[in-house]
């Protein structure tokens, strides 16, 4: 698996910028910090369940969601809503400004160990639209953040998501490419994942 190089780590990784941007201090340690902090203690996270190989098991980390009203998940688990908190609809509007984008809702991904992972899959669901726009704060522990080709897993790529930083994932990426975060062998501290997103009118 080949690890994308930094031209400049204020800037972005090497990777096709019409797929995805990256941006290794979006914010300060501070802010990381203290918005760390709130969520584990605030978030309401709660253990999914989902259909793998016909039968029904435990998601392997913690979620929350918040929005405008907007429910998430397919038809089936479907979840309504959390208000937004004042931190994450200003952390919302922030990256709308800076990038140009829409959001009107956050899926929160608590990773608590080494053990909690997300298996290979694409965004695709049609309530985001046909090239949907998902922008990526992560908080915590880094924790790589592999892609690979849909039809060619030879072509694989990694990214070290850090503390703070911010990963924007455009384009037909969520078509051609499949992404994860894998189980790893070392021990790992908590990371969360939060990921903006258009949820658009079924």
């Amino acid at each position: 698996m080949s690890q994308l190089s930094l031209f400049d780590a204020e800037e972005f990784y090497e990777f096709p910028k019409d797929l995805l941007e990256y941006r290794e201090h979006f914010l300060s340690k501070e802010e990381a910090d203290q918005l760390k902090d709130k969520l584990l203690n605030t978030a309401p996270w709660e253990q999914r369940t989902q259909k793998m190989y016909d039968k029904m098991v435990l998601t392997p980390r913690l979620t929350a969601w918040y929005g405008d009203s907007k429910d998430y998940g397919p038809e089936e688990e479907k979840r309504p809503a959390n208000p937004w908190s004042p931190e994450l609809f200003s952390l919302k509007e922030r990256i709308e400004q800076e990038f140009g984008y829409q959001f009107n809702g956050v899926l929160l991904n608590l990773y608590r160990d080494h053990n909690d992972s997300v298996a290979w899959h694409r965004d695709k669901e049609s309530r985001y639209g046909k090239w949907p726009v998902i922008a990526s704060i992560s908080l915590g522990q880094t924790r790589n953040f592999d892609f690979r080709k849909r039809d060619h897993h030879a072509s694989k790529y990694s990214l070290p998501l850090s503390h703070g930083s911010l990963l924007i994932m455009k384009g037909d990426l969520q078509e051609n490419w499949e992404h994860r975060i894998a189980k790893s062998m070392l021990p790992m501290k908590e990371r969360i994942n939060l990921t903006f997103r258009l949820i658009l009118d079924s």
